[in-house]
């Protein structure tokens, strides 16, 4: 279920309320066979953990480096991808959406919008994410302060639908490179919005390899454990079971092998907030 009733700016970080995770390849691929396998070993993770849990897969990735570059099936097929996993593995599913009739289209299948880093201040968007009445992910852009993207949700709040999660990715800086400021959880939460950590983008390189972006999935790890330590309310995980093959994002994707001591780590991090101070976080 969706944190409709998560604590305002006096209780900021509050660990009883669900932990998320938002998990998939970086974009569907074949005719799903691969998706659906993820799916379902990710959805036995997440039921092993009682974490809620969204599939993610993306049928058009429009902002690659090159346009050469591996895209995805196209909105049709990829939206047919998606509603059969979520037939077949019984899961909920999120996509990225990048114009007001996908935004439309999507929203009649899956159970969570996306909105890209690149895109999270167009409002003509944000408005049709919102009026799907499906719960919203919005990447924060790496241009946009903590504090900017409560204009951002304040555009979907403006449709009547408070269902709005942001999600922290990494700032720029200088070229080719995403820094992390642990300071945006409890910033965010002043607004009482939930606060996603996408751990693999933030070890994205942008462009930083020759015309595609390189990435640092060591330190994938580290990163998703200082988030939920200074108080995520889940993780964002592009996962593939061989990164090194995948059509695109590669280095910045963990194996699905990761994903479950990784997510124990974290729960225990968790955990051991529940016994601290909530005044201390």
């Amino acid at each position: 279920p969706f944190m409709t009733d998560y604590p305002r700016p006096s209780a900021p970080f509050h660990p009883d309320t669900p932990f998320t995770l938002i998990a998939g390849p970086d974009a569907l691929e074949g005719d799903g066979a691969l998706n659906q396998d993820a799916a379902g070993y990710l959805k036995d993770v997440a039921d092993r953990l009682n974490i809620c849990f969204y599939f993610k897969g993306s049928y058009d990735k429009a902002n690659r480096t090159k346009h050469s570059s591996f895209r995805g099936p196209g909105v049709e097929k990829g939206l047919e991808i998606l509603g059969r996993i979520a037939r077949e593995v019984g899961v909920q599913t999120l996509t990225d959406v990048h114009s007001e009739e996908e935004a439309r289209l999507a929203g009649d299948v899956v159970d969570c919008i996306q909105i890209p880093a690149f895109l999270s201040r167009q409002t003509d968007l944000l408005l049709a994410a919102g009026q799907t009445g499906k719960p919203v992910n919005i990447k924060k852009g790496q241009f946009l302060s903590p504090r900017d993207v409560l204009h951002c949700a304040n555009k979907v709040r403006s449709t009547g639908n408070d269902q709005i999660y942001i999600c922290e990715r990494g700032a720029s800086f200088g070229y080719n490179n995403l820094v992390v400021d642990m300071r945006a959880f409890p910033i965010i939460h002043e607004f009482g919005l939930p606060v996603i950590f996408d751990a693999t983008h933030s070890v994205q390189l942008p462009g930083g390899g020759d015309g595609v972006s390189a990435g640092e999935r060591e330190y994938v790890a580290t990163l998703a454990r200082a988030a939920v330590a200074a108080g995520c309310d889940g993780l964002f995980m592009e996962t593939h079971p061989d990164p090194d093959k995948a059509p695109c994002d590669g280095p910045n994707m963990i194996p699905l092998t990761w994903v479950e001591p990784l997510l124990e780590t974290c729960l225990e991090i968790r955990s051991a907030l529940s016994k601290s101070a909530l005044s201390m976080v």
